[in-house]
């Protein structure tokens, strides 16, 4: 399993789209992607808006639901989470839901997982959110139960945060699902990734990608995995413009957080800053979204045919 183009669908507000046809935009958005040679559509695991995008108040459609109706809408692309907030859901039931995703989806489901973040939602919701390593413990337990029934095995689990007796997963229409991590974190993040994915989406600036990809290595070599067995993909906000100038103009609408992490420009000039800053460094894939523009129709289309020869396969 890899992602060579994923496209994440984080904005759910839709200047004259009523709610009744919410879910239309954002199909439509996920058979662009299909269509213009994204592999992988990814939602993200929130139930209210980010920080930095808009307000809470603002539309956050719950990921599963979604994905299981984006299934049916699409044929050929993975469905994924960028990425599932391990704290919303006990990790039986969350091994259950993307192996239901997998089947309905005729094999396409991918598990993306992190240590969730948003404090807010857990407050609001009554998700206990814990300190920083406590979500990551719950992580690693998490994914000590989730991978075994992935793979169809019935694990028994006693642990601190979970617990599980033979734990069945049934159907399933394949050998295992893969699992997707995002985040930054060098040592705790990475040092999962390498012990339990098959591919590690970075979360950072530009600027920290070099180092990112260094202690990825690290992590791998010291549990002895082969670092090429673990794919890797860079997560980028595309600023798709028709001028250099309105380029420009897009960086400047945008969060400063998020312009660390951004490529700005003419279809031509993202195919040059993505070739330039993210696949030059080592990355072999690219999840981005489209902020601003990504559901009017015609952006995905341009921005897929520019960027997908630079991620296919050397014939």
């Amino acid at each position: 399993m890899t992602i060579k183009l994923g496209y994440q669908i984080p904005n759910f507000t839709y200047p004259g789209v009523p709610v009744e046809e919410l879910f239309d935009t954002v199909a439509a958005q996920a058979k662009e992607a299909e269509a213009a040679g994204f592999d992988t559509v990814l939602l993200m695991d929130h139930f209210y808006q980010l920080p930095g995008i808009n307000t809470p108040e603002n539309p956050m459609l719950e990921a599963y639901t979604t994905l299981g109706a984006l299934a049916s809408a699409t044929s050929s692309v993975q469905l994924s989470t960028l990425v599932t907030g391990n704290t919303y859901r006990n990790p039986a039931l969350l091994a259950k839901t993307v192996t239901t995703l997998d089947v309905v989806s005729k094999g396409r489901a991918v598990l993306g997982i992190g240590a969730g973040w948003f404090e807010r939602e857990h407050h609001d919701y009554g998700f206990e959110f814990g300190t920083f390593s406590e979500r990551f413990e719950r992580l690693e337990e998490a994914l000590s139960i989730i991978t075994p029934m992935l793979r169809g095995e019935e694990p028994t689990v006693e642990g601190k945060w979970y617990t599980v007796r033979n734990a069945m997963n049934n159907p399933r229409i394949r050998e295992t699902i893969p699992v997707l991590l995002g985040g930054g974190g060098e040592k705790k993040t990475f040092r999962l990734a390498a012990q339990y994915a098959d591919h590690m989406n970075i979360i950072c600036d530009l600027d920290e990608l070099p180092r990112k990809l260094a202690a990825l290595r690290q992590r791998c070599e010291e549990i002895g995995r082969d670092p090429a067995t673990l794919a890797v993909s860079y997560h980028a906000t595309v600023l798709a413009a028709e001028t250099e100038a309105e380029g420009k103009e897009l960086l400047d609408k945008v969060n400063p957080e998020r312009r660390k992490r951004a490529v700005a420009g003419t279809p031509e000039q993202l195919a040059e800053g993505v070739q330039r800053e993210i696949l030059d460094r080592g990355v072999t894939g690219l999840t981005m979204n489209l902020l601003l523009n990504g559901h009017v129709p015609g952006v995905l289309t341009s921005v897929g045919n520019a960027l997908a020869p630079l991620l296919r396969p050397a014939a």
